[in-house]
């Protein structure tokens, strides 16, 4: 029977279990978006996850509004990564990093004014921090032009390319969470009339072109991608997600990726619509699921062949030997929910591993 600890192969590499470290954002890059030695030791610290998909990081300053997450646009950025990928191959290690455009969710703060860029206009529900403060509401963007959004997967292919130039393994294409890719995708955010809206297949072309690109610059086997089928963030939806994502998944067959990562935790109502057992049907290459699985479940689904591989998000935050334990049984740590953003080493890097002392008990 297949478990977690099987190894497996995800695009170019053979890895050394199907345990996944999820993206997680954690703000710890500097100002100018670089990663720093905190980083390097919090991502090789957790080096035994069969792959580590490195938190969502912007590939140009007009992607980037989140306060002190990295980006890999500029050489400090480069340079940041590079000290994480080196961290990571020095523990044997395989890292991608995440690919990441934030459209309409970037707030004028970050943008000197000026406005943000998504598929159409648009005004998401809610607020994050940003230079000037704490809960600025998003401001209504403005509808990219296709020679901007021609511009825009320009700089998808060059971030893959700086990522493979630190050193990392690969990229994950964000296409999940509401973010500009999926603001293409969902017909709530997408009201455009052009080859880019409308139908569906026209919706996921802006998709479609960056995969095509990306994989074209550094090669399919170095490329992943994320969907979220199911998320409504900032209240951003689609009218009918099963015809799209299902639509996403049988397209995305035709550029042999290293694989396909979905988040979308299984719904507590049996009734309720949970599209990763029909995704897994039409989709052929490796399939990575994401949402609130623990060792138990995680295992099933793989026995089962519902999945490939299983990510895991914050028991990897305060589990740096998250693999070990959950291999030999061993208590989970609980994550410190109050340093997720914050900027020190505390809550991020100090999560100490298992000490034989500690209680045993089977972590389910």
């Amino acid at each position: 029977m297949t478990t977690l600890f099987n190894p497996i192969r995800i695009g170019d590499y053979q890895l050394s279990n199907r345990i996944v470290m999820a993206p997680l954002t954690r703000g710890r890059a500097n100002n100018e978006g670089a990663p720093q030695g905190i980083s390097a030791d919090y991502y090789g610290q957790r080096a035994t996850a069969g792959l580590i998909i490195a938190e969502a990081t912007a590939i140009s300053k007009q992607g980037r509004g989140w306060m002190n997450s990295p980006g890999i646009y500029t050489p400090e950025q480069i340079l940041g990564w590079r000290k994480v990928a080196d961290a990571v191959h020095r523990n044997k290690g395989r890292i991608f990093v995440q690919l990441w455009h934030m459209g309409a969710a970037v707030h004028p703060d970050f943008m000197d004014g000026e406005k943000a860029v998504s598929a159409s206009k648009v005004t998401l529900e809610g607020a994050l921090m940003t230079p000037k403060g704490r809960n600025r509401a998003f401001e209504q963007t403005r509808a990219l032009t296709k020679v901007e959004i021609k511009a825009i997967i320009a700089d998808f292919v060059q971030a893959a390319k700086n990522a493979i130039e630190a050193g990392l393994d690969g990229v994950e294409i964000h296409a999940a969470n509401s973010f500009l890719i999926d603001q293409f995708i969902k017909d709530g955010s997408n009201q455009r009339e052009d080859e880019y809206g409308g139908s569906i297949d026209k919706r996921l072309r802006f998709m479609l072109e960056v995969v095509q690109a990306v994989t074209e610059a550094v090669g399919p086997g170095r490329v992943g991608i994320r969907l979220s089928p199911m998320s409504q963030v900032w209240s951003l939806s689609d009218s009918q997600p099963e015809l799209t994502y299902l639509s996403a998944a049988e397209k995305l067959n035709g550029f042999d990726l290293a694989y396909l990562h979905l988040l979308e935790p299984r719904p507590a109502d049996e009734s309720a619509l949970y599209l990763t057992p029909k995704i897994r049907e039409v989709y052929q290459g490796v399939l990575i699921a994401n949402g609130g699985y623990q060792a138990d479940s995680a295992n099933q689904v793989i026995a089962n062949e519902e999945v490939d591989a299983v990510a895991f998000g914050q028991a990897f935050i305060a589990n740096p030997d998250l693999v070990n334990r959950l291999e030999k049984g061993q208590v989970l740590s609980d994550a410190k929910a109050e340093f997720f953003y914050t900027n020190e080493a505390i809550g991020y890097s100090d999560y100490p591993e298992f000490e034989a002392s500690e209680s045993v008990k089977i972590s389910n």
